[in-house]
């Protein structure tokens, strides 16, 4: 008997990112929150108390899972070194050439020479739906394309209304963290897209995602 060969798709547990929303297959939502990293190791004594403090209560304080991940990977000098070469052709004086150059071939070799790595931090926000039928995906039927126009209103207001609950728990994530000294932003759609490309084709070098 033959077997009918899967797509890449189907390993995917993604069906659709709306508004920066990621809804999977089995109807549940995710919200993506990129946190900025802490140097613990050169805060006092009692400022490492106090962090720690305020984190235990942040975790206290929830009543839903959250899920930590922390993406580490190569630095891609490459954006860098492209800047430096056309800075040294800029260059008007033989002297600032030289050293531009020198400095140039100095990255390049550190780099080679060395494991730089650097690393990203998410916080993965989730929310269920409450099931409208025991059999039945939540929120199949506006993940449907081919409905009417009275639907698609109420679909709208639908994933509207789930969103704002799942909205409602990113805050409680963000004002928890922002009280440990943590900078947050919560992901769009681009930059939600842009990481889930990322993780799935690890061979690729692109730019980090910045905090503003």
């Amino acid at each position: 008997m033959a077997v009918a060969s899967k797509t890449t798709q189907d390993f995917v547990p993604i069906r659709e990112i709306r508004d920066g929303i990621v809804i999977l297959k089995d109807g549940s939502m995710r919200a993506l929150v990129l946190a900025s990293s802490l140097n613990f190791a050169l805060k006092s004594a009692d400022e490492q108390n106090s962090i720690i403090y305020q984190f235990q209560n942040f975790l206290n304080s929830l009543d839903f899972s959250v899920q930590i991940f922390v993406q580490s990977k190569k630095l891609d000098i490459r954006p860098y070194i492209a800047l430096l070469e056309e800075r040294y052709k800029e260059q008007v004086t033989e002297l600032m050439k030289i050293q531009t150059r020198e400095y140039v071939e100095f990255i390049k070799t550190f780099v080679e020479n060395s494991n730089i790595m650097t690393k990203s931090f998410f916080l993965v926000v989730p929310y269920t739906p409450p099931a409208l039928t025991a059999n039945k995906n939540p929120i199949s039927h506006f993940i449907n394309k081919n409905k009417g126009a009275d639907n698609k209103i109420a679909e709208n207001a639908e994933f509207d209304e789930y969103r704002s609950q799942l909205e409602q728990r990113v805050g409680v994530v963000e004002q928890g963290l922002v009280r440990c000294g943590i900078r947050v932003a919560e992901l769009g759609t681009e930059e939600v897209v842009e990481l889930y490309y990322k993780i799935f084709n690890p061979g690729e070098t692109e730019k980090p995602i910045q905090i503003n």
